[in-house]
């Protein structure tokens, strides 16, 4: 058997695939998937150049597909991650709990656990399930305003991102 350049392609496919593995970002999987289509190519013969634009291409279009429209198939339901701390979450309502080792008053916001201040007392210990509205971070501390509306306390409820 002698050793074709696309058997080359179809090595770094298998290694980026299997590095997609590590990361999960559906990054590695398009760039492998469009090194295994640069081989199929090399098969017919084209030139390193082509070869190097097939690739370009295929990336091209691959990489955005992974990324914007299988990535979020694999990811849970209203978490969307890289956007804590951005402000997309100014103005949601959360409940406060207790971190189980050192009794840390905080609120999870997609998943994570942060310690909070209220903005107006400084409070740092709120007993757990208390209302809050999330308003800012600073460093890693939650900056949250006391939720007292009863009204809106209702529609809190609904509205709540308590997370567990």
């Amino acid at each position: 058997m002698d050793w074709n350049p696309a058997y080359s392609w179809l090595v770094l496919a298998l290694l980026l695939s299997l590095a997609e593995l590590t990361s999960g970002a559906m990054l590695l999987l398009a760039l492998g998937v469009a090194a295994a289509f640069t081989a199929a190519v090399t098969a017919l013969g084209l030139t390193l150049p082509w070869q190097l634009i097939s690739m370009g291409i295929f990336s091209g279009v691959l990489v955005p597909l992974g990324v914007m429209v299988i990535r979020p198939h694999f990811s849970p339901k209203g978490v969307h991650y890289g956007t804590t701390g951005t402000g997309v979450e100014k103005g949601k309502h959360y409940t406060t709990l207790k971190r189980d080792f050192d009794n840390a008053t905080g609120i999870k916001v997609n998943g994570d656990f942060y310690r909070l201040r209220v903005i107006k007392s400084d409070q740092t210990e709120l007993p757990p399930d208390t209302p809050v509205v999330f308003k800012r971070f600073e460093g890693t501390t939650a900056l949250v305003q006391l939720h007292t509306s009863a009204s809106s306390a209702s529609s809190a409820d609904t509205n709540q991102h308590k997370e567990t």
